[in-house]
């Protein structure tokens, strides 16, 4: 801006430019050239009237400002709107700044990490222009601008992370690129209101790497969790083999409660439980007479002799 200054915005009744906290004045006079021309002007106005007023008459929207220049330099009184405003035809020209959220995606940026690692990233970013008249008079193309620079801060802030930290802390991240765009646009008159990252993307090597890591470690897991749970069993088991010995008929409740289940499930199924007490009395009496029979062949060797 080679005929505007910026100055504190200190309130003030001298026609001073003031939007966003900065303010913008004129340095020197139009000049008397200028004078001529918007006396011209006027009186155009007047000789056409009111034929004139269809092209005096201007209106902006809600959502609209309109930044106003009277032989390329910027009107007193800031950025016009919403509603009606008056411009002088012939000297000067308006442009409207529109105050809506706009939102963009950041085209897929190919990253390298910090751990070497190379990813696709996307985003969205959420921006507003909260100053009309430094939209205009400072930048080109805040729109263009700011699409490019949020490209090139998310190539700058994911090349500082691990891909667990880009993978695992997506909030900071792009809490950390808002701030940064923010600071970088607040001269051009716009605020980043928000960014997020909305996709990343792994080479096809580095997901099945990945995948059979996860499905090791799911794995290693179960195992460890089937071998307590075997212990735990077993220590049951162990108590419960304890109160069966401590008393005889429990076992015996225990085959009719075994009994029980099976017949409710499967009807055809026929068990005879054989105590183990009797077959031990039998195995007893079995020892007892082979140990007759062996004493009795020992006699009978001896007698022979």
């Amino acid at each position: 801006m080679d005929h505007y200054q910026k100055q504190n915005n200190h309130p003030n009744h001298s026609g001073q430019h003031s939007a966003g906290g900065v303010s913008y004045t004129s340095t020197d006079s139009p000049g008397l050239c200028a004078f001529i021309l918007t006396l011209i002007s006027y009186l155009l106005i007047v000789a056409t009237f009111p034929f004139s007023l269809c092209l005096c008459i201007k209106v902006v929207q809600e959502y609209e400002r309109a930044v106003i220049f009277r032989l390329g330099r910027l009107l007193k009184g800031g950025a016009k709107g919403p509603g009606i405003f008056f411009i002088v035809p012939c000297i000067d020209s308006y442009r409207k700044v529109d105050l809506r959220t706009v939102s963009f995606d950041v085209p897929p940026q190919e990253i390298l990490t910090r751990d070497s690692v190379t990813i696709s990233v996307e985003a969205v970013v959420y921006y507003r222009v909260s100053d009309p008249i430094a939209a205009k008079n400072n930048v080109e193309d805040y729109s263009h601008s700011t699409r490019l620079l949020a490209a090139t801060t998310l190539r700058n802030v994911l090349g500082t992370r691990n891909l667990a930290e880009i993978l695992s802390e997506r909030e900071s991240i792009s809490a950390t690129m808002q701030s940064s765009l923010d600071d970088a646009t607040d001269p051009w008159g716009v605020k980043v209101e928000r960014v997020e990252i909305k996709d990343v993307r792994l080479p096809v090597q580095l997901q099945r790497a990945m995948a059979a890591e996860a499905e090791a470690a799911r794995e290693a897991r179960a195992k460890v969790i089937a071998a307590e749970g075997e212990q735990r069993a077993s220590r049951a088991l162990k108590e419960a083999a304890e109160v069966i010995n401590e008393s005889p008929a429990a076992l015996q409740l225990r085959y009719m409660q075994t009994l029980n289940a099976i017949s409710a499930e499967k009807n055809s199924t026929i068990i005879f439980p054989l105590p183990i007490d009797l077959l031990s009395q039998y195995m007893k009496n079995g020892n007892s007479k082979n140990g007759k029979n062996g004493k009795s062949k020992k006699d009978l060797l001896s007698d022979d002799e």
